[in-house]
């Protein structure tokens, strides 16, 4: 058997192909070739952000321990934690066409001529047997090479589709985290102004007893406090379904983190600055981007899988047997057998030539979703650099005006109580007081979550742990 391989191996013919594998070698994309600009079209400071944690930058334990515990018992997570374990296994899978296929049987059994009485007569006889089979098909074009090169892309794009999923949990739940204590800050807001609206009400009541002004004051004053109090109900409402969206992302029910954060507290700060680098960066930090990439080799390694499929298929079969009347003589004689099988397809109604253009296809289609995830990525990075430099502005220019507001409206209650106004000049500066408040407010969430939303754009600090075996896992093709 091994001198039979052996000639069939050194054929030129073999030798010639054994290192050869059909389709493109796969080289990643450059910066350029994916419209990468050389420079961010907002202002942006080139030195490059340290991500790691980047949750933690808020200074917000409670935020930090929800994030951790989502970590570890998310279940959009565990879901892409699975498909990773998938991916690995269909690796596996792959790589086992590299080797040959081994079998093996066995059987026993014995013949016994029975008297007429049905009783043994001893003069039967015992057959043993045991066999070996092996097959291996040669991958001479590389086909099977190919396959493991795809596996092995597809095993890295799992993982960076778990760092992805990582870190769009981490965003969704910072998000809901940020909405929920700038609610917080709007029930404060609204009750405080229910309180003033409270406090109008009797002034104007007793004016009127007083015989200073019409019941119109009176009328007017319920009507500004009933608007008041009809804001609590919808803040509080958009205050559970930001704590019911924050429990079941942990893995929780819906009501589980009430508690937790019933106590109110402000909303996170958060750096006064964050380092952007340049757009090549995110290349490498986007685990969306890495993942499409890697995507796109696997697509690549599938052009030359369908290709080697066009050409002659080599395979070898071999068998080891031995038969015996007796397990002391079962290995006196053993048989083998080796043969070696060349098959070419002839006519296929062009099935395999269209499935090489078809693969073709899907290469193309996967280097037009990794352009376009690299460009929805600097998209997603100059709108959230944007919209935080708007949000600090505004905040600047609506703090002015709360202050300017509530002077304003100090001075309109001390001339109503006193009858040097009325009561619409009093109801219009306090108006105008409430909504500089809650601008303000808005202007104070829009910033934690612009800078939520930045970090994330910026490809966020997921973890490489569990993408160490699908690195591993990646061959000597990939990007150079």
């Amino acid at each position: 058997m091994r001198s039979l391989t052996a000639v069939a191996l050194t054929t030129p013919f073999a030798m010639l192909l054994a290192g050869c594998a059909v389709g493109p070698t796969y080289l990643a994309p450059t910066a350029p070739t994916l419209g990468v600009p050389a420079a961010w079209s907002v202002p942006a400071t080139a030195s490059r952000e340290d991500l790691a944690a980047w949750w933690r930058r808020f200074d917000d334990p409670v935020l930090s321990a929800l994030i951790d515990k989502a970590m570890a018992l998310n279940l959009d997570i565990a879901q892409a934690q699975a498909r990773l374990r998938q991916a690995r296994e269909a690796l596996v899978q792959s790589r086992s066409g590299l080797f040959p296929t081994l079998s093996a049987s066995g059987s026993g059994g014995r013949n016994e001529a029975l008297a007429g009485t049905l009783a043994p007569t001893g003069s039967g006889a015992t057959s043993l047997s045991l066999g070996l089979d092996a097959s291996y098909q040669a991958d001479v074009f590389g086909g099977v090479r190919r396959s493991v090169e795809a596996s092995s892309a597809d095993l890295a794009a799992s993982g960076f589709t778990l760092a992805a999923t990582q870190l769009s949990m981490e965003s969704e739940l910072a998000r809901n985290y940020m909405q929920a204590r700038g609610f917080q800050q709007q029930l404060d807001l609204a009750r405080a102004t229910l309180a003033i609206q409270d406090d109008n009400l009797s002034i104007a009541q007793f004016r009127v007893q007083a015989g200073l002004v019409t019941s119109v004051d009176v009328e007017s004053a319920r009507a500004s406090r009933a608007q008041a109090a009809a804001v609590i109900p919808q803040v509080e409402q958009s205050f559970a379904a930001a704590v019911a969206r924050i429990a079941v992302l942990t893995g929780e029910a819906p009501g589980a983190l009430r508690p937790l954060l019933a106590t109110p507290a402000p909303i996170p700060t958060g750096p006064a600055n964050i380092a952007l680098g340049i757009p090549a960066d995110l290349l490498r930090r986007r685990p969306d981007v890495l993942s499409a990439e890697r995507n796109l080799a696997a697509a690549s390694a599938r052009i030359g899988v369908a290709q080697a499929r066009l050409y002659p298929a080599l395979s070898f079969t071999g068998s080891l047997a031995s038969s015996a009347g007796a397990v002391r003589t079962l290995f006196d004689t053993i048989t083998g057998s080796l043969f070696a099988n060349l098959a070419q397809t002839l006519f296929d109604g062009g099935s395999r030539r269209a499935q090489t253009r078809s693969a073709r296809a899907g290469a193309d289609l996967a280097f037009a979703a990794y352009k376009s995830s690299v460009l929805r990525a600097i998209e997603d990075t100059e709108n959230a650099a944007g919209a935080l430099d708007s949000a600090e502005a505004r905040e600047v220019q609506f703090a002015l005006a709360a202050t300017a507001a509530q002077n304003s409206a100090i001075l309109a209650r001390s001339q109503y109580r006193a009858g040097l106004t009325d009561f619409t000049t009093l109801n219009t500066q306090e108006s105008a007081l409430v909504n500089a408040r809650t601008s303000l407010l808005q202007a104070r969430a829009d910033k934690a979550q612009a800078l939520v939303t930045l970090f994330v754009a910026l490809g966020g600090g997921w973890s490489g742990a569990d993408l160490a075996p699908a690195a591993a896992a990646t061959p000597s093709s990939s990007p150079r």
